[in-house]
């Protein structure tokens, strides 16, 4: 069974200057993936200044349900509210979406943040994926992380396959290493060496191993701090990419990252 992914913040459907609406170009860009799962933050159920604003650009439906439309289902989780709306993160799946559940795991009452696990029945397997955007400081993104390995191991069997994918906001990759120990995850871009350039291959030679970063994603028109990640437990990686550049820069502050997999 092969899986194609994507993860990928939205931004709220919004440029970063100006908040005009990019949720029409966005659905495009998301189709033209052709992604059998998606995994969305900063996803925007409602927001009645700008579609008031915006009428003619601003689709009535939620952005997760606007995004999904006909080729997949869609689960959204709640996480920010406010007077005019709410926004959260989303999971769009081709195959059906068993069930769902979202997890508040707001550290402050400045950010509210969750984790929405859904089941997925795909072809030949159900997947746990697990859609997060972790917090801004980096007291919060441990004890969130915590939460995140909780969840994982109190609803996803031990040998069950498992996607985790989001927004770590881990821009100094000290999140990695637990999630590998604690729930036998890989990162897409772990396995990628030939990305990693001339200096993994001057550790190699002096014995002191690989250094394992993730891949680059934000800003998305010239991406230079580590901030999205997809793990992976019980699949192949056969190839990860970011999509970046001057089109998707205009699309959101994110890039998204697409991957394809394979179930061992």
């Amino acid at each position: 069974m092969k899986l194609r992914i994507t993860t990928y913040n939205i931004h709220k459907g919004v440029s970063s200057f100006g908040a005009r609406p990019r949720i029409h170009a966005l659905k495009q860009a998301i189709n033209a993936m052709q992604s059998d799962v998606l995994f969305l933050q900063e996803v925007q159920g409602r927001h009645d200044l700008h579609a008031l604003k915006h009428a003619t650009d601003w689709p009535e439906l939620s952005q997760q349900d606007f995004l999904a439309g006909d080729s997949h289902q869609c689960a959204y989780g709640m996480n920010a509210v406010y007077d005019h709306g709410h926004h959260g993160n989303a999971l769009l799946s081709c195959f059906p979406i068993l069930s769902s559940r979202n997890q508040n795991i707001s550290d402050h009452k400045y950010e509210s943040r969750g984790i929405l696990h859904c089941v997925v029945r795909a072809p030949e397997a159900e997947v746990h994926c697990f859609v997060i955007h972790l917090g801004l400081f980096a007291g919060s993104r441990k004890r969130q992380t915590a939460a995140l390995i909780e969840a994982v191991s109190a609803s996803a069997e031990s040998g069950a396959p498992i996607i985790i994918a989001g927004d770590f906001n881990d821009w100094g990759n000290r999140l990695s290493e637990e999630l590998r120990d604690t729930l036998g995850v890989t990162e897409v871009f772990d396995a990628n060496l030939s990305r990693r350039g001339f200096g993994t291959y001057l550790r190699q030679l002096s014995g002191r191993g690989t250094k394992i970063q993730p891949a680059r994603t934000f800003p998305a028109a010239m991406p230079f701090l580590q901030l999205d990640r997809i793990y992976v437990r019980g699949f192949k990686v056969e190839s990860a990419e970011v999509l970046h550049g001057a089109m998707w820069g205009k699309l959101s502050d994110h890039a998204p990252i697409v991957a394809n997999l394979q179930l061992k």
